[in-house]
């Protein structure tokens, strides 16, 4: 039999995986515990028995997210947490220790490479390349090396890693490969084609889609050995090996830290998500629209967005993504332009932070989230002081283009 569609599978999992009294949606749980008229079978649920006890570690809501994201990602399990960094920051404390090294794309979010920094204080070192060459990743490798930690589609540059690559690499050197794919979502690309061990999604942008609800997930593709992994702990070593990661980091990331997702937002999450091919489709078709009109504007430098002939990785992303660019773009406006004048000029976009909504929003980059990095830093990943950040909605398209010649026009009045 046939399998049926991204969008069929994720409108009907809920109802198919079971629920109450014929409702198409699974219920929002909002019990802190969980009781059991038999004391064993609590007891074995606290030593890894499936089940819930308390909703710091997971709520019958949340678990429900958590298939409709692995059935997404084609995956073997997943967390959810309260918010991307969250799934981060557990991450990469759970399963690394001091003395440890990192390898990351230098084309990261602002708040990753804060966060890195928090990882130098704690020892762990953190090495920052050049991933659209993986040449550059294998010769940073060393034999403290564990993990690889690359986004999709940078942000803001839209850089393009060379994600197959580092699969391969990754793979040779049994080292954790672990992809940020919050700007393509599992509708572009699912982190198994490319070999990655682990992906993660803010749930924030794309796939709860109308910036409702604050949320992560770390999804493990089943395609890492952990039982080759030294730095899981002897108490989590039970069982199928194939689990071992995603316990620890569940047990030290909710349990211990308590970067918990709250079962509203998780509901918010998980309908969100069922629309997430439609608005992807539209949003996509829009920013490929709205890079090649701001490309061809005399009063426009430069525009970055991979679905464009002229983008270092344009190739490299068509055969990643197919036709789908993804919905985020870049713009410099000529050095005589005000960026701000320009921003406050638009009408239809809005200057907010955020990506991966329905509505377009725009921000100055340098002078906002990538602030903090300072000049250096924001030097080496190609961010000029001038910079746009667009992402793109899925308002009609006309009107997207229509705003962006209005704003240049009365710039030039």
């Amino acid at each position: 039999m046939r399998q049926q569609g991204f969008t069929t599978r994720i409108l009907h999992a809920d109802r198919r995986g079971g629920t109450e009294h014929g409702a198409v949606h699974k219920p929002i749980h909002t019990s802190s515990q969980y009781a059991y008229s038999d004391a064993r079978e609590l007891a074995a649920v606290f030593q890894g028995k499936p089940g819930f006890s308390y909703a710091r570690q997971g709520t019958p809501t949340t678990a429900a997210l958590e298939a409709k994201l692995t059935q997404m990602e084609n995956a073997r399990a997943s967390i959810v947490f309260s918010t991307g960094m969250a799934v981060l920051a557990a991450l990469f404390t759970t399963l690394l220790k001091s003395g440890d090294h990192l390898i990351s794309s230098r084309y990261i979010f602002g708040n990753t490479n804060s966060l890195f920094g928090s990882l130098n204080a704690l020892g762990i070192e953190v090495t920052l390349v050049d991933a659209t060459d993986v040449q550059s990743v294998a010769d940073a490798v060393t034999e403290k090396t564990k993990m690889i930690f690359v986004e999709s589609i940078a942000n803001p540059g839209t850089q393009v890693a060379d994600l197959m690559g580092i699969g391969e690499l990754a793979k040779e050197k049994g080292l954790i490969y672990v992809l940020d794919s919050t700007l393509t979502s599992p509708y572009l690309l699912q982190g198994q084609s490319v070999g990655a061990s682990l992906v993660m999604h803010s749930l924030s942008k794309h796939i709860a889609g109308h910036a409702q609800a604050l949320g992560g997930v770390l999804i493990d593709t089943g395609l890492f050995d952990w039982s080759r992994y030294d730095n899981i702990l002897p108490i989590y070593r039970k069982g199928d090996s194939a689990g071992w990661g995603l316990t620890q980091i569940k047990k030290k990331g909710l349990r211990d830290m308590g970067a918990t997702l709250a079962a509203e937002p998780a509901h918010r999450i998980a309908v969100g998500a069922e629309t997430l091919a439609l608005r992807l489709e539209k949003a996509c078709s829009n920013a490929l629209a709205l890079a090649q009109h701001l490309e061809a504007h005399p009063l426009v430098q430069a525009v970055y967005y991979p679905g464009l002939v002229g983008h270092q990785q344009h190739d490299r992303a068509k055969g990643l993504f197919g036709n789908r660019f993804g919905t985020l773009l870049s713009l410099e406006p000529q050095p005589h332009v005000d960026c701000f004048e320009l921003l406050n000029a638009l009408d239809v976009v809005i200057l907010a932070t955020h990506v991966g909504d329905t509505r377009t929003l725009a921000l100055p980059i340098a002078h906002t989230i990538y602030h903090e990095m300072g000049a250096a830093q924001r030097e080496l990943m190609g961010i000029a002081d001038n910079l746009i950040r667009v992402s793109v909605g899925i308002e009609d398209c006309d009107d997207l283009l229509d705003d962006f010649d209005q704003a240049f026009a009365k710039l030039t009045a």
